[in-house]
């Protein structure tokens, strides 16, 4: 069924193979119905730049191709041979360096968008028919040893199967595993259950369902310990219905000076904070960016040597844009791994908090290194976090999914939502919508690319992690929502996922909007049935509810809805 496609270096000398078996490697390939394994043996000392399985597969226009998007921001949906993804917004691709930057967050210095028909999706992807509930999944069992990439060009009826090996180095005589791929067809349930559970070992997730409250989305950086008591305080009236308040950035020194509170926003310490959360009877979560160290930080200017360095000029690596640009911390630097022990051991052990929501980890595989490719890093960050944090609740973000399934308690599965339904620059002229315009589209915050990401993505919940499809909004003040897009975006995150939060002050709510956050926040017996894009910014999405079978109609481009039950 495969062909080969293979580049590498050997010797001091670049290569291209097609054979199976050369002066170079020797790869078994072993093909049934139900999985695709792979085993590569090195002959000599080699580096590999690329390593492709290629094959034919027929699409016409009723066939769909699920990409599962890089990372825990990128868009993940269901294509079909006439759509296009472009990727990049357009300015970032004057010139390479622009593309590069623009795109940190994201695949687009090592893949390839802009093309019609043409998609790629990571650790698992699927076919579909149109208005079929039958699918055919492709999935991997493990990213540890690189990720796994899957292509199609539906115009040109291509699927491939790729491995990203760039930079990885294997001595002569050295087995590695490039592809160890199930292949499972069935109804979607079982599919995924079949996958997540047997196939890759997940377990079910340690949270089931949090719901609460999250600083971010209405203050940002500009918090302080009057405005989360007082936000504390306002979910009174919802209590019965809450069970984890989450501080988000903003009370740190500086991102990477994670132990030096802000004095003065917090004088009393972050160990006070935890404590007035757990006089409420809530979890105490709080965000950091463990592998980010701000550009002004202490920690970058004392430790340069723990910084990581581009391959090709030596400079210290940017791993985002934001605070004025961060560099990244390296995992495998000893002293590193020392200080994050500290960071973790303070956080969770002495002030307190439950939980720690865990944000630009992606940073810390842009490149590979060591002979290490990206998916190996990334599963190392994961597993060392993992580790430092013991027992205690992880909420992954800006993370490529494939890494930490079966892992973290709860994951995003979306990009940031934006304060405005459609977000404009000229209504929202600060930091955030500056960082927004130079995103790169597939992980820019965008409350449409939001709601995609958590239909598309629902069946990753209970089984990879405890979904967290972002917040939604219920006030009025310095939001870009009408009160229908608030209740469908609230409506398609309760259905969808299991982490709800909202960043509102609830104090300032009517009872009418404190009984929309106890709904929405109530933890139903919701069941995700079917999901279809129907027009090219409408969707429909078949439900269960408490039992009753129900569809909801939506139009990401305005916002409007329409639930009914079905009879």
């Amino acid at each position: 069924m495969f062909r080969l496609y293979a580049e590498l270096t050997a010797g001091g000398s670049k290569a291209v193979y097609n054979d199976f078996n050369n002066e170079s490697f020797s790869f078994k390939l072993e093909e049934t119905e139900s999985s695709i394994k792979g085993v590569f043996t090195a002959k000599k000392d080699i580096t590999m730049s690329k390593f492709i399985l290629k094959s034919e597969k027929n699409f016409d226009d009723n066939d769909l191709f699920y990409a599962n998007g890089y990372q825990a921001w990128t868009t993940s949906r269901e294509f079909s041979k006439h759509d296009k993804f472009d990727g990049l917004i357009k300015v970032a691709k004057i010139s390479k360096f622009t593309a590069h930057f623009v795109g940190l967050s994201g695949d687009y210095h090592f893949e390839e968008y802009g093309v019609e028909g043409k998609f790629h999706g990571y650790t698992y992807c699927y076919f579909r028919k149109k208005g079929a509930k039958e699918i055919t999944l492709y999935g991997s069992k493990s990213e540890r040893k690189g990720y796994t990439i899957f292509e199609v060009d539906m115009k040109n009826n291509a699927f491939n199967i790729k491995k990203d090996v760039e930079d990885l180095v294997l001595k002569a005589g050295q087995e590695y595993e490039m592809f160890d791929v199930a292949i499972i067809s069935g109804g979607m349930d079982d599919v995924m259950d079949k996958y997540f559970f047997d196939f890759v070992g997940c377990k079910k997730p340690s949270i089931n369902h949090l719901s609460g409250y999250t600083s971010w989305y209405n203050y940002f950086q500009n918090i302080n310990e009057n405005i989360i008591l007082r936000d504390l305080n306002g979910l009174d009236r919802a209590s019965e219905e809450v069970n984890i308040f989450q501080v988000d950035d903003g009370y740190q020194a500086a991102v990477g000076d994670w132990l030096v509170t802000d004095s003065k926003k917090f004088p009393n310490g972050m160990k006070y904070i935890a404590d007035k959360i757990h006089e409420k009877g809530y979890k105490a979560g709080i965000w950091l960016a463990p592998f980010s160290a701000q550009v002004s930080s202490t920690i970058a200017k004392e430790h340069p040597d723990w910084l990581l360095r581009h391959k090709h000029n030596g400079k210290k690596m940017l791993g985002c844009q934001g605070w004025g640009g961060a560099y990244t911390l390296d995992i495998y630097n000893p002293e590193v791994r020392e200080y994050l022990r500290k960071v973790f051991d303070t956080i969770l052990n002495v002030w307190g908090f439950d939980m720690v929501k865990l944000d630009f980890l992606y940073s810390q595989c842009i490149e590979p290194r060591n002979g290490k490719t990206r998916g190996e890093i990334m599963c190392d960050g994961v597993d060392f976090l993992r580790e430092v944090c013991g027992d205690k609740w992880i909420l992954g973000c800006g993370v490529p999914l494939g890494t930490c399934m079966g892992i973290f308690d709860a994951c995003r599965i979306s990009c940031d939502v934006n304060k405005n339904w459609k977000f404009e620059l000229r209504k929202s002229l600060n930091i955030n919508s500056i960082v927004t315009c130079v995103r790169t589209n597939a992980e820019m915050p965008s409350s449409q690319n939001a709601i995609t990401n958590t239909i598309f993505r629902n069946h990753l919940d209970g089984r990879a992690f405890c979904n967290d499809p972002d917040v939604f909004f219920l006030r009025d003040i310095n939001i870009g929502y009408n009160m229908e897009q608030k209740l469908l975006h609230g409506k398609v995150n309760s259905i969808c996922g299991n982490v709800l939060f909202v960043s509102d002050n609830a104090g300032d709510f009517d009872d009418e909007r404190i009984g929309y956050l106890k709904d929405f926040f109530k933890d139903k017996n919701y069941k995700v049935n079917f999901a279809e894009f129907i027009g090219k910014d409408d969707i429909r999405l078949d439900f269960t509810e408490n039992g009753v079978d129900k569809t909801l109609t939506l139009n990401l481009d305005s916002g409007e809805s329409n639930v009914r039950e079905v009879i």
